[in-house]
């Protein structure tokens, strides 16, 4: 059973967040917050497998609580994953960056949601391809040139040609099985390249492997494959 905690501002959302997870046989509805704050103190209590985050809130913010949510020793495996109202929110990038494994945007799909939850909580991949390349070009076009640091850029050293390769695929928002369509490799050898490149670059998820593909400069921003 995958335990969920929602954390959004509004009390309507919350209740249509509830209703479609309760609905599913392997999520349960641990828990709810109105606002960052209590939404750490919440995870403590609840000890969720995923949480999912508003940005904007009153009082401590989402990109806050996210921060406190994955430096919190206690809640070392709890993954969040950012909701944003994708016309207006420009803080996915900064998300993704204090420890988020994924983002959604609030218009998606019921069935792409529940879909997220159980991907995000098995570690396999960001999110969806689809939202993922969406968001991904929107805010990298936005990002600042890159200014890789020593310790960035001694961690892309270790890979290997074919790794760098596969990292800025995953960067791009390709999947296991469509990065092996593009090398013409089994989905298998795809994704021993993947998990090889995040245990080189000590990275939690691909999410990360993404942040770190911009901020070495291995993706420039607005690069689209």
């Amino acid at each position: 059973m995958i335990g969920v905690l929602l954390v959004d501002d509004q009390a309507l959302v919350r209740a249509g967040f509830r209703a479609l997870l309760r609905a599913q046989p392997d999520i349960e509805v641990v828990g709810e917050a109105e606002d960052g704050a209590t939404a750490l103190t919440m995870a403590r209590d609840t000890k969720p497998d995923v949480v999912l985050m508003d940005i904007r809130m009153p009082g401590r913010n989402g990109l806050d609580a996210t921060k406190d949510i994955v430096a919190d020793p206690r809640l070392s495996g709890v993954k969040v994953i950012v909701l944003t109202t994708f016309a207006e929110d420009a803080y996915v990038f900064d998300a993704i960056r204090n420890g988020a494994s994924g983002f959604l945007v609030k218009d998606i799909e019921p069935v792409e949601l529940v879909h997220a939850i159980r991907v995000v909580h098995g570690g396999d991949a960001l999110l969806s391809p689809v939202v993922t390349r969406r968001l991904i070009e929107e805010f990298a076009a936005r990002a600042k040139p890159p200014q890789p640091a020593k310790q960035i850029t001694a961690l892309m050293d270790q890979l290997t040609d074919r790794e760098r390769e596969v990292v800025a695929l995953v960067a791009a928002g390709l999947s296991n099985d469509e990065i092996a369509e593009r090398l013409v490799v089994s989905p298998a050898t795809a994704k021993t390249h993947v998990s090889r490149a995040m245990i080189k670059l000590a990275a939690r998820d691909r999410a990360q492997v993404v942040v770190l593909a911009y901020e070495s400069g291995l993706v420039r921003p607005g690069w689209t494959g």
